[in-house]
């Protein structure tokens, strides 16, 4: 019977570890994959290490990561010590009170601290960045702290303040040599985990800063919108380094406690009077390895152009080359700081309220919106008439911006549909155009996109309406168009997962935009992309100065390298969403993105069209979508 209760739990054990060990290991692995594909590992490679290493966001965001775990830590271990020690002291129903206080924070929902401490930092017009952040941190890694010390001060005997100050010592000394040492290892306790909430707070972080100051986890989050293994190399760095120290600190001691016991057999050996020397070292020594670290970390630049100043950019994530980043700072002397937005409607709500930024880059009916709501400065067309002049004419002079009195392109491409060669035939598609999401055949076997304007899209074109349409009775048809495919085809509706998923082929069709097909078709060429005849939307997103900037001349210095053929070769490259430079876009179509038609699409096409904003629709189509998924949820 013992036997087999040992065996169980030997089994139930190795099966936990499994659990919590198996993913990381899959994590390290591929990490060294060669290509970009999270599921499917294609060769070994050090490649995402370099990009890691080369990316000045990552970087940066480590070192900010770092420096803020660090300063939270000391400032919250030292003024949550010092409130335990005087709550010790202090009359029970003060010290029962305060403890509540002190617990509220560890029970409460981080989401509503954030949003808490949002709030305060908003009332007292306290500008986000490294300072707020530093002070949301310290917030809630002090009730840690003395959560961890509080312990440590019950066990100690209540007189023994009062017998070293009547030996001599004065209150600092009964302090400082008395009741500190006796309650190091508490202290250490709360110090190693205000390290750990610090460094891997996510929620209240992202709340509480702003100006482009991102930790590690907001960092990742962003990068987790489009498939980047780098994530994965730096989250190996991260597990190394918590394995290296996790071994420093059961080894040293074992190795301290040998090395005693054989000093001890020497017969001269004399007894050291500071006895927490070793442990002393070995903290100082973790300090100055991280203050190491954090100052090779640290971004720097030069140039001397622009050398000292700061260009702020809010634009979505994953969305601009770090080689284009490192060679614009070191040609200028200037500091990029890149804020980024889930959504162009995120982004609108800051430069409503007027938060500053240099350089705005939203998409097409946006850009619409802000110059209609004249939060966009006009663009000093004697400094961008040279870039324009560079740029493919298909996205000049459109009907978002007439002429481009308030924006140059950055990015352009289409949405269409992403199939698999060997499930779907080309007679198919173009006998069926965007129908073919109700093909009986492909149940169970699709992709619906959440975006509730482009999936609006496929619907308005198929029926033979304008995907800028304001007509109700048209939308209530793209409505029921829609309703038939999520109650009859089982799709799955997801976000940026489809590139990794049809990348991997798991379904045979979906909705995709056009650089993310072209990086699907890459990584594996089973998998095509084809434009229905009824028409498709071309969206353009491009380059603003809002009137919020701070900067503008070096806002133009930017607009106009990034759209030049230099930036654009290695940003298009990169991101693999079609060149605005025409040099650069057919180079690379006879080039690198060679025979993709996702990137080298068709021209002048009479039913592809831009979006236009309308409030009206908007609303119209958002509350259908809120139906629609809703009935794919029930229907699932």
């Amino acid at each position: 019977m013992k036997k087999q209760r040992r065996t169980t739990g030997a089994l139930i054990t190795t099966l936990a570890m499994i659990f919590f060990y198996l993913p990381i290991v899959f994590m390290v692995v591929f990490s060294f994959n060669s290509s970009k594909s999270l599921t499917h590992f294609t060769g070994f490679s050090i490649k995402w290490y370099q990009q890691m290493l080369q990316s000045h966001d990552m970087m940066n965001s480590l070192y900010i990561t770092i420096v803020i775990a660090m300063l939270a830590t000391l400032i919250s271990t030292v003024v949550g010590t010092l409130t335990a020690i005087g709550l010790s002291y202090s009359k029970k129903l003060t010290k029962a009170y305060v403890q509540q206080i002190n617990d509220l924070p560890m029970m409460n929902p981080d989401i509503v601290t954030a949003i808490g401490l949002m709030l305060l930092f908003i009332t007292f017009h306290i500008e986000r960045g490294f300072i707020t952040l530093l002070l949301a941190h310290v917030a809630f890694c002090i009730p840690y702290v003395m959560l961890s010390v509080m312990p440590k001060l019950r066990q100690l005997d209540p007189n023994l303040a009062d017998a070293a100050m009547d030996l001599g010592a004065t209150p600092f000394q009964t302090l400082t040599k008395v009741i500190i040492p006796e309650i190091i290892p508490g202290i250490l306790s709360g110090a190693i985990i205000a390290f750990t909430m610090s460094f891997d707070d996510f929620i209240i972080s992202y709340f509480a800063t702003g100006n482009g100051i991102k930790n590690l986890s907001i960092m990742v989050y962003t990068m987790s919108k489009r498939v980047n293994p780098s994530i994965n190399a730096i989250s190996t760095l991260l597990v190394l380094l918590i394995t290296v120290v996790l071994i420093l600190v059961n080894v040293v001691p074992i190795i301290r406690k040998k090395i005693q016991e054989k000093r001890e057999q020497d017969p001269n050996y004399e007894p050291s009077p500071h006895k927490h020397t070793g442990r002393n070292l070995l903290i100082g020594a973790l300090v100055v390895t991280v203050g190491l670290v954090t100052l090779f970390l640290r971004p720097t630049s030069g140039g001397q152009m622009y050398a000292g100043q700061t260009l702020h950019i809010y634009m979505p994530g994953e969305y601009i080359s770090e080689e284009m980043i490192t060679t614009f700072e070191e040609y200028t002397g200037a500091t990029l700081v890149i804020d980024n937005f889930d959504s162009n409607e995120q982004m609108y709500i800051k430069v409503a309220n007027h938060e500053s930024f240099d350089v705005l880059i939203p998409s097409d009916y946006m850009i619409q919106r802000l110059i209609g709501e004249d939060l966009l400065m006009p663009l000093d067309q004697s400094k961008v008439d040279e870039t324009i002049a560079q740029l493919d004419e298909q996205v000049c002079n459109l009907a978002y911006d007439p002429q481009n009195l308030y924006s140059i392109p950055y990015f352009w491409g289409t949405v269409g549909i992403s199939y698999d060669k060997e499930k779907v035939s080309r007679e198919e598609l173009e006998a069926e155009g965007w129908a073919i999401f109700q093909d009986p055949k492909f149940v169970g076997d699709i992709y619906l996109y959440d975006s509730e304007r482009d999936q609006f899209m496929t619907a308005l074109k198929s029926l033979g309406y304008s995907m800028n349409t304001s007509d109700e009775q048209q939308l209530a048809e793209a409505y029921t168009w829609l309703e038939t495919i999520v109650k009859t085809m089982k799709p799955e509706i997801v976000t940026d997962e489809i590139i990794d998923n049809m990348a991997n082929a798991r379904k045979a069709l979906g909705l995709i935009y056009s650089g993310d097909a072209t990086y699907v078709s890459q990584e594996n060429e089973q998998m095509g992309f084809f434009l229905p005849e009824e028409g498709t939307n071309i969206w353009v997103d491009g380059m603003c100065i809002p009137k919020s900037a701070t900067n503008v001349e070096l806002a133009y210095e930017f607009i106009n390298y990034a759209a030049s053929y230099e930036a654009q070769m290695m940003n298009s490259s990169y991101v693999g969403y079609t060149a605005t430079n025409l040099e650069a876009k057919q180079e690379l179509a006879q080039g690198e993105f060679e025979g993709y038609e996702s990137y080298s699409f068709r021209k002048g096409h009479d039913l592809d069209e831009v979006f236009e904003y309308n409030p009206d629709s908007r609303k119209t189509i958002a509350d259908y979508w809120s139906r629609i998924k809703v009935v794919a949820s029930n229907s699932n």
